[in-house]
């Protein structure tokens, strides 16, 4: 059995309302993703962000080997594939991606999805394992596009919420 106070961290994180960004990278002939709920801005100068990955993931693995990867900050319209890239043992991010409108960034040559609400291009810098997450501080190349006319997609208690 494990720890109760695991337990109760996880019931009381699971009550902060954050946002939902699809991370994506490319390595070699492959294309890999997956949902995340820990990233955010780190600093304006220069631009950076966290983005926090399960430590024993292969995209975890990917992303030590190749340092350029995109993150996409999902809007309402993407509940379901927000579900897809969380999902276990999911296929390719090109698979994934296959049924919605998305393009290859030019900076980092990963996937990013279209109907977004922001997608930035982002090169690790820095890296730090913290309990079984690493965290890639990483400079933002580029800001790939701004959909200010779309609302954000949130979780909160475990569930993808709309902001409207």
């Amino acid at each position: 059995m494990g720890d109760p106070l695991t337990g109760e961290f996880a019931e009381a994180v699971a009550t902060f309302a954050t946002g939902v960004v699809v991370l994506t990278v490319r390595d070699g002939r492959d294309d890999l993703g997956t949902t995340i709920t820990s990233f955010m801005s780190l600093s304006l100068d220069p631009p950076m962000v966290l983005a926090s990955v399960a430590t024993g993931s292969y995209l975890t693995e990917v992303l030590n080997r190749q340092s350029r990867w995109a993150a996409t900050v999902l809007s309402t319209s993407q509940r379901a594939l927000a579900g897809r890239f969380a999902s276990e043992g999911r296929p390719s991010a090109r698979i994934l991606l296959a049924a919605e409108p998305h393009h290859r960034g030019p900076r980092a040559d990963a996937l990013i999805p279209q109907a977004g609400v922001t997608a930035l291009e982002c090169e690790t810098r820095q890296t730090m394992e913290a309990g079984d997450h690493t965290l890639f501080a990483a400079e933002v190349l580029s800001t790939d596009y701004i959909a200010r006319d779309r609302k954000p997609l949130i979780r909160v208690d475990r569930r993808y919420v709309t902001t409207e």
